[in-house]
């Protein structure tokens, strides 16, 4: 990992040790949405509520598990009707650990009560995950382009 990569690393996880779990979602299809710290509302382009924001935000897209210290307890391809019971040993944990493991960065999310969330790309490309820091006017994102660690800026639209 290079040195910005590393250093970008170390901001996400300093911003987010310690944040509970406000908010878990789905998105379309087996994406999962972690929502950490304060919630912000937001409302669709429809004008009707959206899920709500948080300070900081992990989106997988696919694929993801989800483990206690023993085994895996769900994942993007367990059976939906074990996805919601276990979304909800997720919520409001706190944040212990972020780490990334493999050559190609997958991210771990270690919470409280020693349950974790990690993604594993299973497809051609990259690992399919991305953390977003919009505590400030200008949102930064954490992801994976060709193999490698990047941040990425966006004005905040709302």
């Amino acid at each position: 990992m290079s040195n910005e990569g590393a250093s970008d690393l170390k901001l996400f996880r300093d911003a987010l040790t310690g944040l509970p779990v406000s908010h878990f979602w789905r998105g379309y299809g087996s994406t999962i949405f972690l929502e950490f710290g304060h919630l912000k509302p937001r409302t669709r382009q429809s004008g009707k509520p959206g899920n709500p924001q948080g300070e900081l935000g992990l989106m997988i897209h696919w694929s993801w598990r989800i483990e206690n210290a023993t085994s895996i307890l769900c994942g993007s391809w367990s059976e939906e009707p074990r996805w919601e019971p276990t979304f909800d040993l997720l919520r409001n944990k706190r944040v212990v650990a972020l780490s990334l493991v493999g050559r190609l960065p997958e991210i771990v999310v270690g919470l409280t009560e020693g349950l974790y969330v990690s993604s594993f790309m299973t497809a051609e490309g990259d690992p399919q995950w991305t953390l977003f820091d919009r505590r400030f006017d200008t949102v930064r994102w954490l992801c994976v382009r060709d193999g490698e660690l990047k941040t990425e800026l966006a004005k905040d639209r709302d």
